[in-house]
């Protein structure tokens, strides 16, 4: 099998580097606040509708398992081996925003929104999802 030149090693190492610094950009490590548009209308037909900027919690967080204490074992019958530990990326604060609303006939109107204001790593609770 030839042997590859050293140039052509170099740009194969190039294009590596070049495409996964790319990715590696978009995506920032935990949990953090993220832009996005949100289109608000009135109903299904759009007789009012207005766009803004909220904000959404987006991230990951740290998670463990590890094995249960003994005291564990014993009390869930030799069932409950592992324990596990989650945190997801979740809404620390709130805040209205209000969105202006343009309707049919060139009338407007006003809606107050949520959006989150801080993020933070906490417990996961089904409830939130």
């Amino acid at each position: 099998m030839p042997m590859a030149s050293p140039a052509a090693l170099l740009l194969c190492m190039l294009v590596l580097a070049v495409t996964e610094g790319g990715g590696q950009e978009a995506a920032t490590p935990g949990c953090h606040l993220h832009s996005f548009n949100v289109t608000v209308r009135s109903d299904p037909q759009g007789t009012c509708q207005g766009s803004h900027v909220a904000q959404a919690c987006v991230g990951h967080c740290e998670s463990s398992a590890f094995p249960s204490r003994y005291s564990v074992l014993v009390a869930s019958s030799y069932r409950h081996n592992i324990t596990s530990v989650s945190q997801c990326c979740t809404i620390r604060g709130l805040k209205k925003m209000k969105v202006q609303l343009q309707c049919a006939g060139n009338r407007s109107g006003e809606l107050e929104i949520f959006t989150a204001r801080a993020c933070q790593c906490d417990m996961c609770r089904l409830s939130r999802y």
